[in-house]
């Protein structure tokens, strides 16, 4: 019978090489926006996360970066913790609100629907993280409008 002779892979160990970059490392011209779209639900999948740390990297590479919460993205902006606000149920549990919380103190700015935080998720705008703009359901297609005049970079997240 064949016998296995390598070693077992152990913790430190790399399995592709992380360091190879193949593109240049783009950074922001001057004046140059981008908008992150979030119509996706909290813990729904993997996506809310990963833009999350898409628009931090935009906002580290020089980007005046904002993130719209609308429809269902508003989850990500409801302030959560469990016994209390702000207490991590379990390692993860806070992901959204830390990550968003980050963003803003790095100077991205946040926006959340004000209709579907009331009428679809019935959260008043005491619930938000502090620092997230509510907007009026009328200002979603504007913000977006304006980005794109702007000739922004946009990357629009839903989750079905």
């Amino acid at each position: 019978m064949p016998a296995i002779t390598a070693p077992a892979h152990a913790d430190g160990d790399f399995f592709v090489d992380y360091e190879e970059k193949v593109f240049e490392d783009v950074q922001a011209l001057e004046g140059e926006k981008a908008l992150i779209t979030f119509h996706t639900v909290a813990f729904e999948g993997s996506i809310g996360l990963v833009n999350l740390l898409q628009a931090k990297r935009l906002k580290r590479k020089g980007y005046e970066t904002s993130i719209l919460l609308y429809g269902p993205g508003v989850t990500l902006g409801i302030q959560r913790g469990f016994p209390k606000l702000g207490s991590e149920a379990f390692p993860g549990h806070l992901n959204f609100n830390n990550q968003i919380k980050g963003f803003l103190e790095e100077g991205g700015k946040v926006y959340a629907c004000r209709f579907a935080l009331q009428a679809l998720y019935g959260h008043g705008e005491p619930s938000l993280i502090p620092g997230i703009t509510p907007i009026s359901p009328l200002d979603v297609l504007d913000l977006m409008l304006i980005h794109r005049r702007a000739g922004a970079v946009i990357l629009d997240t839903w989750t079905l």
